[in-house]
């Protein structure tokens, strides 16, 4: 491989010219890697594309594209400024929307958007709701653009039934040699096979359509304004794909709504805090701004069930095999994952008719 200089060099060349004054490494990612390039006029964005993670970055910059303009032209004819309401990607020199450089290494660079931070936890129920907000109007923006157009960044991303094939396959592989340990979690996940097929099924019978969603509706994947604290844009686009706006938020509630932290091995401590769960679901419908169907907003709590059971199962999976994919600080990091997520999935289902009664209220 081509030394690291002369390959960044080769890159800012084609987007800026001579005229870097400074390129650092930004942000605490763990997908891209991402660089903050500083030029007399203004800020950019800088990122070399996971390959391994995207294997095709074509395809992930045109859906890119295809959604950041949309929702552009969304805000400006709703008369509200759309300088800070998504990404912008930045051509090169030659007008191309990526740079493949010499090494076969992917490139794309944003404005960087200025006056914002991230957040990377829920510190109180108005967060949540803001963050809620804020991914529900992504869903409103998108509501018209047709998902049959976006590619499949990640092959059967949020395909439960597919994570769970994959965990029995693991479970009959045992390459680790750990099934024995774990057979209380196995027989968890067995338990509800059924479950799992419950939004596939239901899309099968159009009863949940497919629409254009996130895929990682986290609180660090919304840029929050300095100075106000609204919510200005929803980043981190390497997962929009087609899919179904009960697994966004589901998502959200699976990792904001937990009152103790993912990896937390006192499970008593492990819960839904329905206060929290409120927050969300009042914002996400507000954001969405009716464009969900009656059936989505009934299959909201399933879609947090299911998220949580999902992670859980690919927590249990690559515990089987070898912890390949999620990194480890323990090794049993990632069985401990799993059995937190299976212990909320139980608080869930003990409270579903909670949570339906929530959304019934709000809708």
């Amino acid at each position: 491989m081509k030394n690291g200089q002369q390959q960044m060099q080769e890159v800012l060349t084609t987007y800026f010219g001579d005229g870097v004054r400074s390129c650092e490494p930004y942000g605490n990612g763990h997908i891209n890697d991402t660089y903050l390039v500083t030029t007399a006029e203004k800020r950019y964005i800088l990122q070399r594309m996971n390959t391994v993670v995207f294997p095709k970055p074509e395809e992930l910059m045109q859906n890119i594209l295809g959604v950041t303009d949309h929702i552009r032209k969304k805000v400006t004819e709703a008369g509200l400024p759309s300088d800070r309401a998504t990404l912008t990607v930045v051509a090169t020199r030659d007008g191309k929307d990526f740079y493949r450089d010499s090494t076969d290494g992917y490139w794309r660079v944003y404005d960087f958007v200025e006056g914002t931070v991230a957040r990377d936890a829920v510190e109180n129920a108005e967060d949540f709701y803001i963050c809620a907000k804020a991914f529900g109007e992504f869903q409103q923006y998108m509501a018209d653009y047709p998902a049959e157009q976006l590619f499949e960044t990640i092959r059967d991303f949020h395909n439960t039934p597919k994570r769970y094939e994959n965990l029995m396959n693991a479970v009959a592989r045992d390459r680790c040699g750990r099934v024995s340990s774990v057979h209380r979690e196995i027989l968890f996940a067995r338990a509800r096979e059924c479950f799992c097929h419950t939004l596939e099924d239901a899309h099968l019978c159009d009863r949940i359509p497919l629409r254009v969603t996130h895929n990682d509706t986290k609180l660090n994947n919304i840029l929050f304004d300095a100075q106000t604290g609204a919510a200005t844009c929803v980043i981190d686009l390497d997962t929009v794909m087609p899919g179904y706006s009960v697994n966004d938020f589901g998502d959200s509630i699976r990792f904001g709504a937990n009152t103790a932290a993912e990896d937390e091995t006192d499970l008593s401590r492990v819960s839904l805090d329905l206060t929290l769960f409120e927050a969300y679901a009042r914002g996400f419908l507000e954001g969405c701004g009716g464009r969900l169907t009656e059936t989505e907003i009934e299959m909201l709590p399933v879609g947090a069930v299911m998220m949580t059971l999902e992670c859980g199962m690919r927590f249990l999976t690559d515990y089987l095999e070898g912890d390949v994919y999620f990194k480890i600080h323990r090794p049993t990091h990632n069985l401990d994952r799993a059995r937190n997520q299976f212990a909320l999935v139980v608080d869930m289902e003990r409270k579903m008719s909670k949570m339906k009664a929530i959304v019934r209220k709000l809708k």
